[in-house]
């Protein structure tokens, strides 16, 4: 684990790295009912990203294209932002690993 609640006993600490140490197709999660309908969930509620407004210049055709995936037109920013990280932690991992 990458934090640590000073609250926890050794054992209790013990038995959360066996349980983040198991594939997750081994944990036995049939006490926890399913969720299927998210019509209520709330999107950011308890963590929203620190946002910076920038003008940024990209090719005509790869805002396009964006924009053709995103439904009505509409989310395409996010979907350049969410392009943008997963290319940031890509590199991050090749960094690490060399």
């Amino acid at each position: 684990m990458t934090t640590r609640d000073p609250g926890l006993t050794d054992e209790e600490r013990a038995e959360l790295d066996a349980l983040e140490a198991l594939p997750d197709d081994q944990i036995d999660t049939s006490d926890i009912p399913e969720t299927l309908d998210w019509s209520g969930a709330k999107r950011g509620l308890f963590y929203r990203p620190v946002k910076q407004q920038i003008t940024l210049r990209l090719d005509a055709d790869v805002v396009a294209w964006f924009k053709q995936q995103a439904p009505d037109g509409r989310g395409y920013q996010t979907d350049i932002n969410r392009a943008l990280r997963l290319h940031v932690e890509r590199a991050e991992q090749q960094a690490v690993g060399s």
